[in-house]
């Protein structure tokens, strides 16, 4: 294990012909795919589409969490970009508590039989992951759970995706918690939806939304989770996108034979729950972490190796070299997977597009280890939606290309592929429920297949994007910056001029009212909620006007006593470094954060607009968007 650990096996791991590599995506989430069209255009191809009978369009709620993926007790828990963390133990807990729940007295022996099942089939389960303990988004919901989002069959190499119908099918078999679904399939119903949204966008609560919707829509499938109940009134958005004709027949018959299960778990003590927990172990994170995963029981956590290595080792020793990542490139691609994900990565690098390709040490894969035969973890981790959108293109000239996904999590298994020995590969694996990304087309055109939109709602915007995500600005660059900040949200998104008013006289007392009270200390913004709620309840007291601004106010959730710790101050994509207080005297240097970095501009081409390009950044609000702060030496504008 020590030669393990120190590298030292990687690192007497050449690469020559006999050397193999063998690829098996482990976790995915949906590719994230941009339109290329508006969103006043795709509303008109989604209008136009239902209206020839080309297909249906789907609508689900956006509940306001975070992305949580699981592919079985040996396959993994996964976050947007990380594992065997806070992030993750707090999910594999919501979940395991929320078979309990479902299934009662027959709880533990569901439980294994349903991470067997994923283990049998390669499958991997996305879902949001919405709890008070992780931090603030726009409302501290009143419970915390999981809604299933996508089911995804990896045993075939390339990812295949369940159809919502198969989804709800699945879910209704396992007892797990399906989202809120709205289909339209006629030209009446589909105008209807988009006129209703245009109405309620700046005022629309969960309770208005869903009514409004739940009249016009041609089918209904209720979410196992009230929004109201569980989350409250403040909806994160809408998801509208377009599915195939036949999703209407397929739903219906899903509904009819999968009626929704019954809740034994009522009467069964479930012992703490996770805000119970994470209050009484405050320690640290490690403590934290121990006490949800041992409390999920054996059937979800049979060891601990993703969050703590094993014994004798160091926890931190999961990372890997990165010579893995170039050795894995150099390999015999040992199945046409292998060769599509190294393609993959090939074309990312050689663009040099914002994404990282993390490597772990594949703790799981321990006792197969040998000096002929490594196991790794990789981790692709996208930086920037830039990415998305320039792979995308690449894909228009690559048709062959397999898409970027969304939470990307791959099992690399280097070896020597010698005489006398014989190495079994994986055999494909396929239940024929899911459908790729390809074939879940039916018929339709590549743009349109991928026709999506997402319609938030404004009394979410304004907490989260105007309120939270503007605290830096306000605080290290003072009101006005402030100001220009918001002013500039809302036109992006093309606010009514009667609710712009209205916001900017809000958010101006907001300024005033949380600089008094905190100076140049800066609200952390995983605990916003506690000082923008109150605020929020007091200004919507003043009048009706106010009230329907706000929406919803004065969560009865405090935080504080339960909030998870975070060694380091990481957020669930693993990349965020701890907030530090801001204090106007202290040297500049001392307070970036992140990504440092100089935009030198030569003086060797003259009349290019160096100039008046950076003016044209220090005058942008926000400045470079990351609020690092910036420095400009124009020499054409300075003397000596």
């Amino acid at each position: 294990l020590s030669k393990l650990f120190s590298g030292k096996l990687l690192e007497n791991f050449s690469v020559d012909n006999s050397t193999h590599a063998l690829a098996q995506v482990r976790a995915t989430f949906y590719p994230k795919f941009e339109n290329e069209k508006s969103d006043h255009e795709v509303r008109a191809r989604m209008i136009e589409m239902v209206s020839k009978g080309l297909a249906t369009m789907e609508v689900s709620l956006k509940h306001s969490g975070s992305l949580f993926m699981y592919a079985g007790h040996e396959g993994g828990a996964y976050a947007k970009n990380s594992y065997g963390n806070i992030y993750t133990a707090v999910g594999v807990f919501v979940l395991g508590r929320m078979l309990r729940e479902a299934w009662g007295s027959q709880a533990s022996k569901k439980q294994t039989e349903f991470n067997e099942f994923l283990e049998r089939n390669r499958l991997c389960i996305s879902m949001e992951l919405v709890t008070a303990v992780l931090g603030d988004h726009g409302q501290r919901p009143r419970d915390d759970y999981v809604v299933v989002t996508a089911v995804t069959e990896l045993g075939g190499g390339k990812p295949e995706f369940y159809s919502t119908p198969e989804i709800i099918a699945f879910c209704r078999k396992w007892r797990l918690p399906t989202n809120h679904v709205w289909l339209f399939s006629t030209r009446k119903s589909v105008t209807s939806f988009f006129a209703a949204y245009d109405a309620l966008c700046e005022e629309g609560t969960a309770t208005s939304v869903c009514q409004a919707l739940n009249e016009i829509a041609d089918i209904l499938v209720p979410g196992s989770k009230d929004h109201i109940e569980v989350q409250g009134e403040i909806l994160e958005g809408l998801v509208a996108r377009i599915v195939s004709s036949g999703s209407s027949e397929h739903m219906l018959k899903v509904l009819n034979d999968c009626p929704p299960p019954p809740s034994d778990g009522a009467d069964v003590p479930l012992g703490s729950n996770l805000r119970e927990i994470c209050a009484a172990n405050r320690v640290d994170e490690k403590q934290q972490m121990k006490a949800l995963l041992k409390s999920v029981g054996q059937s979800f956590c049979p060891n601990f190796s993703d969050w703590f290595g094993i014994e004798s080792s160091d926890f931190h020793s999961k990372n890997a070299d990165k010579s893995v990542l170039s050795k894995f490139l150099q390999a015999r691609p040992a199945d046409t997977s292998t060769e599509k994900l190294q393609e993959m990565v090939r074309v990312m690098r050689e663009k040099r597009y914002p994404a990282a390709f993390k490597c772990y040490h594949n703790f799981n894969k321990v006792n197969a280890v040998a000096t002929d035969n490594l196991h790794f973890k990789m981790v692709i981790h996208v930086h920037s939606d830039s990415a998305f959108r320039r792979y995308q293109k690449e894909m228009r000239y690559n048709p062959g290309l397999w898409p970027l996904y969304r939470g990307f999590f791959v099992d690399l298994n280097l070896f020597k592929l010698n005489r006398g020995r014989d190495i079994e590969f994986p055999k494909a694996i396929g239940s024929g429920h899911g459908t790729d990304s390809s074939s879940t087309k039916d018929g339709l055109a590549d743009e349109d297949a991928n026709l999506m939109i997402k319609l938030k709602f404004l009394t979410y915007k304004l907490r989260t994007f105007l309120i939270r995500n503007g605290l830096p600005i306000l605080f290290k660059q003072g009101e006005a910056a402030y100001k220009a900040y918001y002013l500039r949200q809302m036109q992006i998104w093309n606010t009514s001029p009667a609710k712009q008013k209205e916001l900017s006289k809000m958010l101006d007392e907001w300024a005033v009212f949380i600089r008094r009270k905190y100076g140049h200390k800066q609200l952390s913004s995983s605990t916003y909620l506690s000082e923008a709620e109150p605020f929020l309840e007091q200004f919507a007291k003043r009048s009706p006007q106010n009230q329907a601004l706000v929406g919803a106010a004065g969560s009865s959730v405090r935080a504080e006593d339960f909030m998870v710790i975070v060694d380091g101050g990481r957020d669930e994509e693993g990349d965020l470094y701890p907030e530090r207080d801001f204090i106007p005297s202290t040297p500049v240097r001392e307070a970036v954060l992140k990504d440092e970095g100089l935009i030198v501009f030569f003086p060797g081409i003259p009349g290019c607009a160096k100039s008046a390009l950076c003016k044209e950044i220090l005058n942008t609000p926000g400045g470079l968007g990351d609020d690092r702060p910036i420095h400009s030496l124009m020499g054409d504008l300075i003397k000596g």
